[in-house]
Formats: C-alpha cells, sequence, structure tokens
C-alpha cells in the first residue's frame, strides 16, 4: 500500500469514476484499475462496488474515512522531509550568555522565526564556562559567548567588541565627571557580577594591570539586575552599553576611560561541528548578519 494508491482511491470516491480519477491523477484507466485490485489484494477485503456508479463497501467506507488522515499526514511528513533537506525545518539547539539573551536575541530569533516558522529552537541561558562544557558534549549545537580562552577542538567565531560603561545614581560623586577613568573607582562601593563570570575576570585582570587592589566591592549574581541595585543606591556597576537604559530615571552613564572593559563576544562550537549544517547554518547565517560588527577572522581554539 503507498501513498499514490491512497490517493488514487480517494480521487475515485470523490469522482464516482474510474475515468475521472484517471484524469485527475494523469494516469491511464487501465493503470487505476490496477493500482485498485492490488489495494484491495494487498487488504484482503473489497473496498468498492463495481457497476454503473462506483459505491463503496462498508470496508470501503471505514477504509475512505481512516485514509484522508493517512495521506495528510504522510504528505505532511514529506514537505516536512523536504524542508529539513532544504535547512527550512529542524531542532536547533543553542546557548547564549547574558545580556545577549535578553537585550539582543529575542528581536533576531523573532525575524528568523518569522521566516522559518518549521524550525524549531531551544535556548539555554548560562555563563560562558557552563556554554563551553555543553558544546563540548554536544548538548547545543553553538553557544553565542565571550571569548573562551584557550580549548582544544573549539572553534570560534568573534562577531562584535562589547563596550562597557559607568553606571551610578545622579547623586553619585563621580556624577560629575565625564568619563570615568579606574583611579576613579578606588574609593567607592563596586558592585561585580559573579566568580565565573568573564567580564568580572575581565575586569580583574584590568584592575590588576593598573595596580588598583583592595576595592569594596558586592557581588551580585546577575548581569542584568546590576542596575536595579545601582538605582537603589548600594554602589556603581561597569555593564556593557546595550543594558543601559536611557529613559531610566534614577541612573546615570558615564564612559570608560583607558578602554577599561570591553570583551570579545561570538559564536562558539566544536570544531567538528563547523561548517554548520541545514538549519543550524541558516541560523547562523542569520545571526552573524544581526550581531556582527566589522568583519574578523574565526579563531580556532
Amino acid at each position: 500500500m503507498d501513498l499514490k494508491s491512497l490517493k488514487t482511491f480517494q480521487a475515485i470516491v470523490k469522482h464516482g469514476s474510474f475515468i475521472r480519477a484517471a484524469q485527475e491523477m494523469n494516469y491511464a484507466q487501465s493503470t487505476v484499475t490496477m493500482q485498485m485490485q492490488k489495494l484491495e489484494s494487498e487488504l484482503g477485503v473489497q473496498l468498492m462496488e463495481r457497476g454503473k456508479e462506483i459505491g463503496l463497501t462498508k470496508a470501503g467506507r471505514l477504509f475512505h474515512d481512516q485514509s484522508l488522515q493517512i495521506v495528510k499526514k504522510m504528505e505532511q511528513l514529506q514537505t516536512s522531509l523536504s524542508d529539513m533537506k532544504l535547512g527550512e525545518a529542524g531542532q536547533i539547539h543553542i546557548g547564549v550568555t547574558e545580556p545577549t539573551a535578553s537585550y539582543r536575541l529575542p528581536g533576531i530569533v523573532g525575524k528568523f522565526l518569522s521566516l522559518y516558522p518549521n524550525i524549531r529552537i531551544s535556548i539555554a541561558i548560562s555563563n560562558t564556562p557552563v556554554l563551553i562544557e555543553q558544546v563540548r558534549r554536544g548538548e547545543l549545537d553553538f553557544a553565542l559567548t565571550t571569548a573562551p580562552g584557550t580549548g582544544e577542538g573549539l572553534y570560534y567565531e568573534p562577531l562584535f567588541e562589547e563596550e562597557f560603561v559607568a553606571l551610578l545614581p545622579p547623586t553619585h560623586p563621580l556624577a560629575e565627571k565625564d568619563v570615568i577613568v579606574p583611579e576613579d573607582l578606588r574609593e567607592y562601593r563596586l558592585l561585580i557580577t559573579s566568580a565565573t563570570c568573564p567580564y568580572r575576570r575581565k575586569l580583574e585582570m584590568v584592575m590588576q594591570e593598573k595596580g588598583i587592589a583592595g576595592l569594596d566591592t558586592m557581588e551580585i549574581g546577575s548581569m542584568t539586575a546590576l542596575n536595579h541595585y545601582v538605582e537603589n543606591g548600594l554602589g556603581i556597576a561597569l555593564v556593557p552599553q546595550i543594558i543601559v537604559d536611557a529613559d531610566r530615571k534614577g541612573l546615570d552613564a558615564r564612559p570608560i576611560g583607558d578602554g577599561l572593559v570591553h570583551m570579545s563576544f561570538g559564536i562558539l562550537c566544536k570544531e567538528s561541528a563547523y561548517p554548520f549544517q541545514l538549519a543550524a547554518h541558516k541560523l547562523y547565517q542569520f545571526l552573524k548578519q544581526a550581531l556582527a560588527g566589522p568583519v574578523k577572522e574565526p579563531e580556532i581554539v
């Protein structure tokens, strides 16, 4: 029993005629007759009562009702397989760090899915070290992260530099300055992210290079929560420019002098997974176009 025979059977029922069914299916009438004889032989029952008019037996009516759903599902399956072959269907698992997860990705993914509605995307949000391990284990097709440093078998393609600003209340003494420099941070509490956060490690490295130690710090586990703690007067924070809401009252942002903090952000995957296949490649290209700044060379890390 094949899809063509089922469609021919349905055409016969629809028109009540072998001749008109043959015309619709673009078959010779003998082909239609042979298909129905073979179908009844395979099922072991008579489906149609032949005469001046074509009628269905009781088994034929049951088979017709059930075959409608069978044909519909088989056609959907064929379409899905065709879309998958073209990269227009499938399941993609990606990971992403903050603040891109909250501030950049939703709009980009929304536009992508409007173009490819049959692609399914699942998004894991975590820090770079966790996402690196998920990429290594094959749990993610790729991840959007800060640069991973060294890591055998990993492929990293930088897309842009994440620029940071100093976030502080308007009443803070440093709000009088146009630009914040590292030395300004000595006398005030600095809100920092968790120890596993690459942004914090970058900050600590830069401060060490500047010879600045013993800062008054307060750890806040979420990068995207920092602005709320600043707004409530608990300290100042160095945050990615993108999370600063220009319309938000109770917060000021100042540029940071001496290139204090900026970090590479890009696409990370296993070296063996690149170039990506099918649907994942379409998403990769879309993200690259949406996120990339000046073109940079991919890195094997």
